[in-house]
């Protein structure tokens, strides 16, 4: 299947596209959200001052998502294998800042590629990590083994679709989870920046998930309780702007 950003796809937005010309591709396959939902209280001391943390019928959330990253590259530069592809997780909350442009906040991302984790520190101040990884397909399951460099945070879960696919509806639970048009980060200075991203709506799938090991909340002193709302989305093509400062 060829990369297909549906950039004539935007009355699904919550607001329009940038008008500076996007910068990179992306591909997200095989994605597991695995969702806990979590006092606030625990989550503000870890979100920088400049954004609210989003509440979803009282409740703040927090999203675990393994995937495999495909077609990165710069636009207009053809993706290579080697550099391309690789399989990345994400820790992350949902913010918003004072112009109310509701996004995704990462407390970590752990990536197989050096380089991509070097490049994405360097370049959009995110915290990524390196991080042994490993994905397997066993028919319709996906077992996925992540170890962050040093053994600090683990991941071990398998997963597959248990039920039809679904686009989320504004004013639920799985729009305000995945339907997320930019993500945050501040620089050293403690200075806020949005970057944009865009793609089709989420098709999204009931799934079933054992997850074997998760550490990768034991750094934010985050004990995640009770089992996960959990559903997979089997492909997102993605396209993304250079990140913008905003006004602290």
């Amino acid at each position: 299947m060829s990369f297909d950003p549906a950039l004539d796809q935007t009355a699904h937005r919550p607001w329009s596209l940038p008008e500076r010309p996007w910068v990179m591709t992306q591909s997200w396959h095989d994605l597991l959200f695995a969702h806990w939902r979590v006092d606030e209280h625990r989550l503000r001391p870890l979100v920088p001052p400049a954004f609210n943390v989003d509440r979803f019928d009282g409740s703040a959330w927090l999203g675990i998502v393994p995937f495999t990253m495909r077609h990165v590259a710069p636009r207009g530069v053809p993706a290579l294998p080697w550099l391309s592809a690789f399989p990345e997780l994400n820790v992350r909350t949902y913010v918003s800042p004072r112009d109310g442009k509701k996004g995704v906040w990462f407390f970590s991302l752990d990536a197989a590629c050096l380089l991509a984790v070097l490049g994405a520190r360097a370049l959009f101040r995110l915290p990524y990590f390196a991080a042994a990884m490993r994905v397997t397909h066993n028919g319709p399951s996906v077992d996925y083994r992540s170890r962050r460099r040093g053994g600090a945070a683990v991941f071990e879960a398998t997963y597959e679709l248990s039920g039809a696919a679904f686009v989320p509806q504004r004013g639920t639970l799985e729009y305000f989870l995945t339907e997320r048009y930019c993500l945050y980060h501040v620089d050293p200075l403690g200075r806020p920046s949005r970057l944009d991203i865009h793609h089709a709506p989420w098709r999204l799938r009931p799934a079933r998930a054992a997850i074997a090991r998760n550490t990768m909340t034991d750094g934010l002193g985050l004990r995640l309780e009770g089992p996960p709302l959990v559903h997979v989305a089997e492909r997102q093509d993605v396209v993304a702007w250079w990140p913008k400062r905003l006004r602290a």
